[in-house]
């Protein structure tokens, strides 16, 4: 299984809210910090915000912060709604029927069970339990203090 462009912002963006909660945080910050476009954060926190793990405040003091606490941001949860529509094998996606094998294979029935056990190993994950007691990661995250005194 290979985790999308999309999916691995998405969890930067939510670990960065979750070391960052008490404040409002930009997509700017976020993508300098998280090395990610500006585009790509804004169309995850966009996503994010409609799937109701992230509220977004427009305007001048504007910014986003979870919608939840990490504890209540279940991992398995994040993955299966941002790579809803990346299908594990083509053939599940194969809308013509031309796959001769289609009826007797057993390599998508595998590969269908090897995905749910990818998420079921998420499902036990939270964002705390990525982001809490974790000081290499939210050093590796924190803001960076302003060069100019």
């Amino acid at each position: 299984m290979r985790v999308t462009k999309r999916t691995n912002i998405a969890i930067r963006v939510l670990m960065y809210c979750a070391d960052n909660s008490g404040r409002l945080v930009t997509k700017s910050e976020i993508a300098t910090r998280c090395s990610a476009s500006e585009n790509h954060v804004a169309q995850v926190v966009n996503q994010l915000g409609q799937l109701g793990f992230l509220k977004t405040h427009r305007g001048r003091n504007g910014g986003l912060e979870l919608a939840r606490v990490p504890h209540d941001i279940c991992i398995g949860e994040v993955f299966r709604a941002v790579e809803v529509a990346v299908p594990a094998t083509e053939c599940t996606n194969d809308c013509d029927g031309n796959c001769p094998l289609i009826a007797a294979c057993r390599l998508r029935h595998a590969l269908a069970e090897a995905c749910e056990a990818f998420y079921a190993q998420l499902d036990a994950l939270s964002l705390d339990m990525l982001v809490g007691g974790n000081p290499a990661l939210l050093d590796a995250i924190a803001p960076q203090a302003s060069a100019h005194p």
